[in-house]
């Protein structure tokens, strides 16, 4: 078929929408747009699987699925799937080869859209595209020559922006020679565990190969990261910011800032990944870290640029591997605002300390004398410490940064508990709905079960491990979500860990937890050891209803903050102490429990929360994506 005579079906997908005829339609909770059979000269195609995920309609799918051979482009050279150039104004194009087999894919649209008639119109939630190509690189970061994984040649990778509920359309080329996948931190993937991004949940992205991660940013705003989740690929970079946020017409509770800024913060090794990995493997433990990168550089090497009299909001990420920071800038003071999607009581700070994958929002007003001032992070609870710095600089400037950089708060515990425990929700404040977020009054609900893990550092055959209730998790061949959604016998044991500590020594498994959706429970992570923990819950959000030294006991919850508990992702627990949470189990799913400090998760501080609905439905959860990556003991298996 002649360039002249290809006939093109359109599917316009996210705004600005163009006027056309019949109007979107609602269908299952999803929008079917305008389709339409037009002859067209020159267009670009987009994979056949868009078309399904997009529209969350598996029947649409059967029908119309395109196969790679039927794929033009350009002058009738196929791209590879999954290549084909984003069009402008966010619509998709699919087109066929061959002028029968499009006619019989238009009927079909259209006799859709007559069935579906008089169902509500109503505008979907946009969709954002986002094609990623992984690779090695060279970086410096710390003065030394390394191997970085570059997000499309990028260090840290580019930044998600978006708005709540939009629909996040991310495809991974990884073009490393080993396995691949990238996780979401604090992105809970409303009924959609199959898109986390970990090993438990998804199968690598083989070399060479490419995955599309279909996920929606649902009733979620504020702060948060991606990173790579397999190997120790994250100590090579590979991980960026995700910044939901508000829709227009949901009040925030503050005036808008002047300028944003985006800081991803964390420890580094001059080691390559491979080189601390095969530490880890040998079973020793990793050295002290060497520095502290700024976005992506070392000291000095950054500036935020403001001007005089404005106020600027600042995303910080801790995304290292091993130490808690303290953040804190010269001269000027820092006014709380949002912690992992959650509005927060306006306290203001002199410093603030950001524990192992927390995000934290906060404003600042450029109020001091036009000059430069130093941006400090220094790692809390070490010995040595290091510090890293970068620069507020003022657009008229009359001179550079002076004297020494601030100093860093007390190294006691108790500073930090204190400042924990000030951070605590805006309960009149809308979050990602209109609603206040103290119209859900967590305290007045009964927890239907408590669970306690206490983390441990055994040596199990010789080697270094980290374990909880005395389990130190291995991974299995394969992933656990497709295991249990094609029945595969002998991959886990639900009931593989205990929900309370056992006191007994470490012994490797694949930990899987049960759990019954809809439920609410306390979970309480115990800390005896001398380092501070971070821990982190895929799916979920949970409420920080105390913390505190010493041995937990039930006595402990007269103490619990009932009415504003901050709500978040991600939580830190002293040495010799505890936290407690209370956590809405609202989401099916087979979810990750981890630590924070990547050589623990590595050698085993994780576990999987299989959240279960008998009533296997669309409300609770999606089904598998058409296009799931099957390895290990699911390969050959049918995807319906």
């Amino acid at each position: 078929m002649s360039h002249t005579k290809r006939a093109a079906l359109h599917t316009h997908l996210a705004p600005p929408f163009i006027a056309q005829s019949p109007p979107p339609l609602l269908y299952r909770g999803s929008t079917i747009y305008m389709m339409n059979l037009q002859i067209l000269p020159h267009r670009h195609f987009h994979p056949p699987f868009f078309f399904i995920t997009l529209l969350r309609n598996y029947f649409l799918y059967q029908l119309l699925v395109l196969k790679k051979k039927d794929l033009c482009c350009d002058k009738d050279s196929p791209h590879p799937l999954g290549q084909f150039p984003e069009q402008k104004k966010g619509g998709f194009c699919f087109a066929a080869k061959s002028e029968e087999r499009m006619k019989k894919m238009s009927s079909w649209c259209w006799l859709m859209v007559i069935v579906l008639g008089n169902v509500v119109v109503e505008a979907d939630d946009p969709y954002r595209f986002f094609t990623w190509n992984v690779t090695y690189g060279d970086i410096y970061p710390l003065g030394v020559k390394q191997q970085g994984i570059l997000i499309n040649g990028q260090f840290p990778g580019p930044n998600i922006e978006c708005v709540t509920n939009d629909n996040l359309i991310v495809n991974v080329y990884n073009s490393l020679d080993e396995p691949f996948l990238i996780s979401w931190n604090g992105v809970e993937q409303r009924r959609n565990s199959w898109q986390d991004g970990v090993f438990g949940t998804n199968c690598p992205i083989p070399p060479g190969k490419n995955f599309t991660y279909v996920m929606q940013v649902k009733d979620q705003i504020g702060s948060f990261f991606y990173f790579p989740s397999l190997s120790f690929h994250k100590a090579a970079g590979g991980f960026g910011a995700i910044n939901i946020g508000s829709r227009p017409g949901i009040p925030v509770p503050f005036s808008n800032p002047d300028g944003e800024f985006t800081i991803l913060v964390g420890d580094w090794f001059k080691q390559n990944h491979t080189a601390l990995k095969a530490t880890l493997d040998n079973g020793q433990d990793l050295p002290f870290p060497d520095g502290i990168l700024i976005n992506g550089r070392g000291s000095n090497g950054y500036r935020f640029g403001v001007d005089q009299g404005k106020t600027y909001r600042f995303r910080i990420s801790n995304v290292g591997l091993a130490t808690s920071l303290n953040f804190r800038i010269q001269g000027h003071k820092m006014l709380l605002v949002e912690v992992e999607g959650t509005h927060t009581l306006q306290n203001t700070y002199d410093s603030l300390d950001i524990h192992l994958g927390q995000s934290y929002s906060v404003l600042v007003t450029a109020d001091q004398p036009a000059q430069d001032y130093y941006i400090v992070f220094s790692t809390r609870f070490t010995s040595p410490v290091i510090m890293s710095t970068s620069s507020l600089h003022y657009g008229n400037s009359q001179g550079s940064v002076s004297g020494p950089p601030p100093g860093g708060p007390t190294i006691q515990i108790d500073w930090s508990l204190n400042q924990a425990r000030s951070v605590r929700r805006n309960l009149t404040a809308s979050g990602p709905r209109p609603n206040p977020q103290g119209s859900y009054h967590y305290g007045l609900i009964n927890t239907t079960r408590t669970i306690r893990l206490s983390n441990s550092a055994p040596i199990i055959n010789g080697k270094q491990r980290y374990a909880v209730n005395s389990v130190s998790f291995i991974p299995s061949d394969t992933p656990l979500k497709l295991a249990d959604y094609f029945k595969i016998q002998g991959v886990f044991t639900l009931g593989s860990i205990n929900d309370m500590p056992t006191g007994s020594g470490g012994y490797l498994q694949t930990s899987v937890m049960a759990a019954d959706f809809r439920a609410f429970v306390e979970l309480v992570f115990e800390n005896p050891e001398d380092t501070v923990q971070s821990w982190h819950t895929d799916g979920h959000h949970f409420f920080v209803v105390g913390m505190d030294g010493g041995q937990w006991n039930p006595s402990s919850r007269l103490a619990y903050n009932l009415r504003d508990a901050i709500s978040r992702s991600t939580v830190q627990v002293y040495p010799k102490s505890w936290t407690a949470l209370y956590m809405p189990l609202d989401n099916v799913g087979m979810w990750n429990i981890r630590s924070q400090n990547w050589a623990r998760q590595y050698l085993g501080q994780q576990l999987y929360l299989r959240v279960y609905s008998p009533a296997n439905s669309w409300r609770d959860e999606y089904p598998i994506p058409s296009n799931a990556l099957l390895c290990g003991r699911a390969l050959g298996r049918s995807i319906p």
